[in-house]
């Protein structure tokens, strides 16, 4: 059998052999003693999702919105455990009784909640490293279509900044950028499947997101943990009866800011100042191109799942499915998701066997925004969009293609399915020892045809005088990328408690492998119908082809002792050696330790009879972690084979290596310190964390510049020449309080300081990367600057006549810019040659803010919910490239622009008279990234429980939300959020939009950030 029908036929197994076993065991759910009950606190209030578990079993559910609960249990003499995130656990033996009401008592704070730490779990109050955790239904109540976008301004430290294109994931920084060219995006572990694409989750199946922020926490990842880790738990199902829930949202999404361009009577006037004089058409067209090539977008998910179990076996399936348009024409993206996650207690309290599997079918109208967004900017609105049929000639005119032509004429469809999931076998021979190994596979099968139909510029276009959008061939490009990644994880975890002392010692191997493919053809002349879009039906003399491919493994040794003596003096230690194919062989392991010491005061006698603090920890750590996110064969020198030299006169083939490589190429590795300081006070009502980070990256991997004559073709290559440093502090605070029975809400808030700078380049080359057009490079990384600084003119203003020009002279009495004319641009002569040049350039901010924050408010007031939240940044600047980045003269303007500049009846001492293509760099277009948004608001409404209960529901809402809802900046651009730049493969199919750290924070075509209006169900039956 071949490989990949083995695969298919183990997850077909896996995927249909829960449901067989749920068949079988139906009977025993039947013969269970049902315990029913209401939980409640001591102020009488319900406490909704309370844990209930049979002690020594793995049966369990939670309590409802109203306090109550049912649980089936094997015996009427066992014991139930209550738990609760801020109450103290309560065991409580049924004795024969049926019904059990419980009031709990509030414990120190929601500090003793537990989070996932890495290859296992720890109390919130126990853990020495910085960790941050979403619960999962405050992601869920967000429309949003990937997880990470949901957890925007929630968490400290943790920067999200987010597209509205369909299918597209969010770009996430933690504790700053920490790298230039070896990937600055973190880890995400899903259910122990390690993967850098996480569109394929269905935000209804997570439970939580935990992000592991400092190297200590997350040095017991290595290799992969470098610029932080997110983990993802997903649910799984609980004991008792069969439980079905279906969730919908249903909206639409539209671009939140617009920018207007201007009309014919400014884009007309500014013709006149710009000369020469140009000859403008007269169709009595004033064409809002924008309108036309976006467009309000219908959005909808829905989720069915089904979960329950007894003693011995719990399951958890979800079906999803979600549907966007998306803002811009002819944009749609679709998925569908199933999850099954089961549990076997093969041997009580012994043996037990885990899938949890996932896969995602999606499909993409693919839209290519870099020629579309950048035609639509251009074109001039004197212009029409259509008329008789016939598409409007904008190359006649201008050098612009019509982008609505180029939507129409365009067929792009994306294809991909991911099968994730990993299993594991775990066996306790013994109370305090686990032993596990697990399998975990990510694969991935990606398809794509691009039709571009052809049309000739009078046959289609109602200007034919000239022009050159014409496309006199069709042409068909299919490509097809697979790619499978395997781990395979064996730990042995020891885990005792004797007298004051806690001990937890882990220990395992683990092996990585990925191998995948792309191979892309194409050909002219295919016909225009798609029953025909294969290569064979066209022009064979017409036919290229490429191909790429890609392989690497990983071998790991990990350990990590975690001890607590008294719950007051709290130790965590991890060694992990990583061994990469990434690297040459004297170079491939890595070794990353970290340590992290806490010291739980308020549990000291000396603060037994204060009032102030209910909990109080003060901690520390450091660690040290690796990052091979490379390309696999940076190493590798290639050779080029046939080329004709000459040798004693003769012509002879040869062969030789055409590029130069770095053959002792080793780790990129970060190394961090992190204190922090965690309180809860006034009666566990306010809690808060503050955390100060150094973290510093020590051979970075950057691109080095080197002679041409060496014969490399691209002049640089790639070494360990390079650190840099983030500096920072993170504060969280958090109020909850009670009212009344009928009322209680939170308030909560985060803020991040973080100071981003190059420490040395050690080859003392800076790099230069960002290009606008024909202005050139405009990002300059060097050292005392952070990464990716802009690097332009210093425009001080704008020559308001002549006189002004005359009297800018050097030091020798020469004027210092003797062609500019009254309304130019004045630049700084800043190295005081006399001249203005590129040697003037100065440093201009950078797209890093220096700080980042969230404001997350909550109410519950009977049966309704209202929830809202803020998030916003400061100190980082934008470079408006698509307004310098000009083509001709005849390029449209913005309509603000043409409203400010420079003209002689209206003078201006900021905006020129003009914008040409020889308009140099300047910070005339750097603007404020600065910004403050609403990024969620939601009221919802659930239906009483004495309603409930006579349609047979355990839970009914309704709710309205909405997603960024308004923006208060001062950038004039689409959005102050930019995930843009080239469309690339980041080694598993991950299509989408991304932007290198070095050449961050330029709007070219951004996809604009949309707002969502939507409403939405959840029904629980």
């Amino acid at each position: 059998m071949k490989p990949g029908l083995l695969l298919y036929s183990v997850f077909l197994w896996l995927f249909l052999q829960p449901l067989a076993t749920l068949a079988r065991g139906s009977g025993a759910f039947m013969q269970a003693i049902t315990i029913k009950g209401t939980v409640k606190g001591s102020d009488g209030a319900p406490i909704p999702g309370v844990t209930i578990q049979v002690k020594g079993t793995s049966t369990g559910t939670v309590t409802q919105p109203d306090g109550t609960y049912s649980i089936n249990v094997p015996d009427a003499n066992a014991t139930l455990q209550f738990s609760y995130i801020g109450y103290t656990q309560q065991e409580i033996a049924l004795a024969g009784r049926t019904t059990v009401d419980v009031v709990m008592t509030s414990s120190a704070s929601e500090l003793e909640q537990v989070v996932v730490v890495g290859y296992g779990t720890r109390r919130k109050r126990d853990v020495t490293g910085a960790v941050g955790s979403v619960r999962g239904e405050e992601i869920a109540k967000q429309p949003v279509n990937t997880a990470t976008q949901g957890v925007q301004g929630k968490l400290a430290g943790v920067q999200i900044i987010s597209s509205g294109q369909p299918g597209s994931q969010p770009q996430v920084r933690v504790r700053g950028t920490g790298s230039m060219l070896a990937g600055a995006e973190p880890l995400y572990v899903v259910d122990g499947i390690l993967t850098n694409d996480i569109r394929n989750i269905n935000t209804a199946d997570i439970v939580s997101m935990d992000v592991l922020k400092d190297a200590s926490s997350a040095a017991i990842y290595g290799v992969r943990g470098a610029n932080g880790v997110i983990i993802i738990t997903t649910k799984r199902g609980q004991a008792g009866k069969m439980e079905v829930s279906y969730n919908m949202t249903a909206g639409w999404r539209q671009a939140a800011n617009l920018v207007e361009m201007a009309n014919t009577q400014q884009y007309t006037a500014f013709l006149a100042d710009a000369g020469p004089q140009v000859t403008i058409p007269d169709f009595g067209a004033d064409t809002d191109w924008y309108g036309d090539v976006l467009r309000k977008g219908f959005q909808q998910t829905h989720n069915i799942s089904l979960s329950g179990g007894s003693e011995k076996f719990l399951y958890y399936f979800n079906v999803g499915y979600l549907t966007d348009q998306g803002i811009v024409r002819n944009n749609q993206y679709d998925r569908f998701t199933i999850r099954s996650n089961n549990e076997w207690n093969i041997v009580e309290d012994k043996l037990k066997f885990v899938t949890q599997l996932s896969y995602m079918h999606n499909e993409t109208d693919f839209v290519q925004l870099d020629d579309i967004y950048t035609n639509t900017y251009r074109a001039a609105p004197v212009i029409p969009i259509k008329r008789d049929g016939r598409y409007g000639n904008t190359s006649a005119f201008q050098n612009v293609g019509n982008p609505i032509l180029t939507l129409d004429k365009t067929n792009d469809e994306i294809y991909e399915n991911r099968l994730q999931g990993t299993t594991y076998l775990e066996y306790s021979p013994w109370k305090w020892l686990r032993l596990r190994s697990s399998i975990g596979v990510n694969q991935g099968f990606q398809n794509r045809r691009k039709y571009n139909d052809k049309y000739l510029n009078d046959e289609v276009t109602f200007l034919v005088a000239g022009g050159n959008q014409q496309r006199p061939e069709s042409q068909l490009t299919i490509v097809k990328e697979q790619g499978t990644e395997w781990l395979w994880e064996n730990t042995a975890t020891y885990q005792q408690r004797f007298d004051k002392h806690d001990l937890t010692v882990l220990a395992g191997y683990t092996a990585q492998k990925y191998a995948g493919d792309y191979i892309e053809g194409s050909r002219r002349n295919v016909p225009n119908s798609t029953d025909l879009w294969y290569l064979i039906a066209g022009d064979p003399n017409t036919s290229t082809n490429t191909s790429d491919g890609d392989k690497y493994a990983r071998t790991s040794i990990l350990a990590r002792v975690n001890y607590s003596y008294d719950d007051k003096y709290l130790l965590s230690a991890s060694f992990r050696n990583d061994a990469s194919s990434r690297f040459p062989s004297d170079n491939r392991n890595g070794y990353f330790p970290a340590v992290g010491l806490g010291w739980v005061i308020s549990q000291e006698d000396f603060m037994q009879n204060q009032k102030l603090f209910n909990f109080l920890k003060l901690r520390g750590s450091w660690g040290r972690i690796g990052n091979d996110n490379i390309a696999s064969n940076l190493y590798i020198l290639t050779a080029n084979s046939g080329l004709l030299y000459f040798f004693n006169g003769t012509a002879t083939l040869g062969t030789n290596l055409s590029d130069i490589k770095d053959r002792n190429l080793k780790w990129e590795t970060t190394q961090e310190y992190d204190f922090g300081l965690e309180f809860s006070m006034m009666d566990s009502r306010l809690t808060g964390e503050v955390n100060y980070y150094n973290k510093e990256t020590i051979d970075a991997l950057v691109t080095v510049r080197i002679p041409g004559l060496l014969g490399d073709p691209d002049n640089e290559y790639t070494t360990n020449a390079g650190s840099f440093v983030n500096k920072g502090w993170e504060f969280t605070l958090g109020w909850k309080d009670k009212i009344s029975d009928d009322f209680n809400y939170t308030i909560g808030g985060n803020l991040t300081l973080n100071d981003n700078k190059v420490t040395g380049l050690n080859q003392g080359q800076p790099l230069f990367r960002g290009g606008v057009g024909q202005q050139g490079n405009i990002t300059k990384t060097d050292n005392g600057q952070p990464i990716g600084s802009f690097f332009v003119l210093d425009a001080e203003g704008v020559f308001q006549n002549q006189a002004e020009i005359d009297n800018y002279l050097n030091k020798d009495g020469g004027k210092i810019q003797p062609n500019a004319a009254p309304g130019d641009l004045r630049y700084r002569d800043a190295n005081g040659d006399g001249l203005i040049n590129s040697d003037d350039r100065v440093y201009a901010g950078s797209y890093q803010p220096k700080l980042y924050y969230g404001i997350n408010l909550g109410a519950n007031y009977k049966s309704f919910d209202f929830s809202v939240d803020f998030y916003g940044n400061a100190g980082n600047k934008i470079y408006n490239g698509k307004k310098a980045f000009r083509y001709e003269i005849t390029d449209n303007i913005e309509a603000s622009y043409a409203d400010k500049r420079w003209t002689s009846a209206r003078p201006s001492t900021t905006d020129p008279r003009v914008l040409l293509g020889s308009t140099p760099a300047s910070d005339y277009f750097i603007e404020s990234g600065n910004f403050f948004r609403m990024n969620n608001i939601t009221l919802g409404y659930s239906l009483p429980k004495a309603v409930l209960e006579r349609i047979k529901f355990e839970r009914l809402r309704i709710y309205l939300t909405s997603q960024n809802l308004f923006t208060i900046k001062k950038f004039t651009g689409f959005s102050p959020e930019l995930v843009s730049g080239a469309t690339k493969r980041d080694g598993f199919l991950s299509l989408q939009n991304s932007t290198s750290p070095l050449d961050a924070g330029i709007e070219l075509y951004p996809y604009p950030t949309t707002k969502t209006f939507a409403i939405g169900l959840n029904v629980t039956f």
